[in-house]
């Protein structure tokens, strides 16, 4: 059997880091929490290379922080997600916040398999329900 290929849209995009309703695969979710980390981490590194006080300072430092808002959120998004994948409800993606726990969660979503075929929250992975 032959994997489908999509061409990824806008919609898609956006239902991925800003949606709550259907699945997530293990790869979708390790290969966007990935992207949202770089994109933080360059900004850090903008932010650490121009001098102190400066206006630029002030914009990289402020592009840092929309970016940690727009992470949270879509981390979140993708937590949901991913736990619909396992059927399970996406309010345990509270477990995310917590220190030691969000280690193992992150750890635990990205290695393990969802449930195979339809579930309660979706036909398949990656699209919305």
């Amino acid at each position: 059997m032959q994997p489908e290929h999509h061409n990824l849209s806008k919609n898609q995009i956006l239902w991925l880091f800003f949606g709550f309703s259907g699945r997530v695969s293990r790869a979708a979710y390790f290969l966007a929490g990935l992207f949202l980390a770089i994109v933080q981490v360059f900004l850090l590194y903008r932010f650490s290379m121009v001098p102190e006080e400066s206006a630029a300072s002030q914009f990289w430092a402020l592009a840092f922080w929309v970016a940690v808002i727009v992470s949270i959120w879509s981390n979140v998004a993708l937590g949901v997600k991913r736990l619909h994948d396992f059927g399970k409800p996406g309010i345990l993606a509270v477990a995310l916040f917590i220190p030691v726990v969000s280690i193992i969660a992150y750890v635990v979503l990205c290695l393990l398999p969802g449930d195979r075929g339809p579930n309660i929250y979706g036909v398949h992975t990656n699209a919305p329900r």
